[in-house]
Order: C-alpha cells, then sequence, then structure tokens
C-alpha cells in the first residue's frame, strides 16, 4: 500500500466555481445601496455582519443573504426600501439555482485518482445545497463519502478520515483555504495541498505553513496525482 490511502476535497472553488458569484452579488449589494453608504463601508459592515453571523446561520448561501439584509437594514437605519430586500432575497435565489462550473482539471484529477485512493468530499455549507451541487457536477459516482460539516478544525478532520480511511497520517486534504483545507489536516497529522483560487474570502485567509514538511501547493489540480506518485514513492 502506498504512504497515502485517502484524499480529501473541498467543493466550492477547488472543484467548482464559488466565490465569484459572491462578489457579483456583492457589487449587486453596493449598487443598491450606493445612495446610503459608500461601497467599501457597505463592504466593512457586511464582512463584520458576516463574521458575527458564522455562528448562527453557519457557511453558505442562505447565511450570506441574512447578513445581506441586516447590513441593509444597520446602514439605512431600518428605512432599507422592501424592494431593496426582494432584490436581495432574489439574489440570493439566483445564486443558489446557479449551474455548475467545474474548474480546470477538477474532472481529470479525480478521474485519475479515483481508481487507486478514497476519495471523500469535505466541505462547508449548506446541506441541501452542497448535495444539490455535487449531484449536478458529475463527479458525485467517484467520492466513496460525503462529509458537509458546520466547521474545518483538526478534529472534524482526524474523525472524518479515521472514519473513510486510515487515518489522517496516510491521508491528504487538497483545496483553495489554507485557513480551512490545509492548516486543520495538517495539525491532525496529515498532508494539506494548497490550490489557490481567485480571490479569497477575507474570513478565510491565513498565512501558508511554509516551513511544514507535509504542506504543499499547487497552482492546479492536474498536479495533484504527480505529486501524489511522489509522495507515495517517496
Amino acid at each position: 500500500m502506498g504512504r497515502i490511502t485517502t484524499i480529501g476535497f473541498d467543493a466550492d472553488d477547488t472543484l467548482w466555481h464559488n466565490e465569484r458569484f459572491f462578489r457579483l452579488t456583492q457589487e449587486r449589494f453596493a449598487a443598491l445601496l450606493a445612495d446610503h453608504v459608500p461601497p467599501e463601508h457597505l463592504m466593512a459592515r457586511l464582512l463584520a455582519a458576516e463574521r458575527r453571523n458564522l455562528g448562527h446561520y453557519g457557511f453558505g448561501i442562505k447565511g450570506f443573504v441574512l447578513s445581506m439584509i441586516e447590513t441593509a437594514l444597520e446602514v439605512t437605519e431600518g428605512r432599507v426600501p422592501a424592494s431593496v430586500i426582494s432584490e436581495l432575497l432574489a439574489a440570493g435565489r439566483e445564486m443558489l439555482a446557479h449551474p455548475i462550473e467545474l474548474l480546470p482539471h477538477a474532472a481529470e484529477a479525480i478521474d485519475a485518482l479515483a481508481p487507486r485512493y478514497r476519495l471523500v468530499l469535505i466541505t462547508k455549507g449548506d446541506l441541501l445545497h452542497q448535495e444539490r451541487k455535487l449531484a449536478q457536477s458529475g463527479l458525485g459516482e467517484a467520492f466513496d463519502a460525503v462529509e458537509i460539516v458546520s466547521d474545518k478544525t483538526p478534529e472534524v478532520y482526524a474523525r472524518a478520515f479515521l472514519r473513510h480511511g486510515d487515518g489522517a497520517e496516510r491521508a491528504l486534504m487538497v483545496g483553495n483555504s489554507l485557513k480551512s483545507d490545509v492548516i486543520p489536516p495538517i495539525l491532525a497529522g496529515g498532508w494539506g495541498v494548497h490550490v489557490p483560487h481567485g480571490p479569497e474570502w477575507e474570513i478565510e485567509r491565513a498565512d501558508p505553513p511554509l516551513d511544514h514538511a507535509r504542506f504543499r501547493a499547487l497552482p492546479d489540480l492536474g498536479q495533484l496525482p504527480d505529486l501524489l506518485g511522489w509522495i507515495d514513492g517517496a
């Protein structure tokens, strides 16, 4: 058996596009409230609301929409027009219904690795929405297990890789977020592979653990099979 037996994949902005839809909706949000507050101030207020609300609503589009509505009420001192609230709700529905667009090399990497490793999707967000996205992606059959979690901590990874594999020591996690997808699995004893993609959500920012032996960074998923080959042969 190779050194790695289980590979965990993040979903949003690792396998398919996601953050860019949040950015587009934020631009729409700023335009709707342009008469009330400058865009940069509005985004700071929205980010503060998102931080406050993570413990209440969790990650995902529904919590994002509620945070936008809360921010709109705050910056207008409760005078936000009902039409703006209606447009924000419509924007959230559009985000939920947006077609899945896979990132480059995602399907090829999954196809190459599925015959040799246990693949586990480990992602945050709304349960129904993430299940729907996985089904629409066409990748669902390749995964041996799916874990949709409220947060990504070393303990969460340790349990997931023990439940679906041979423990964190023989597991590797791939994702675009250093804070959620890379550092916690390394702390759990596994490998963490960073594949950055596009603008990063402020809440997910962290410094890369460059001095750790089990940290790697790749420009895209196309290089993941070669990395696994190197690790297993090292």
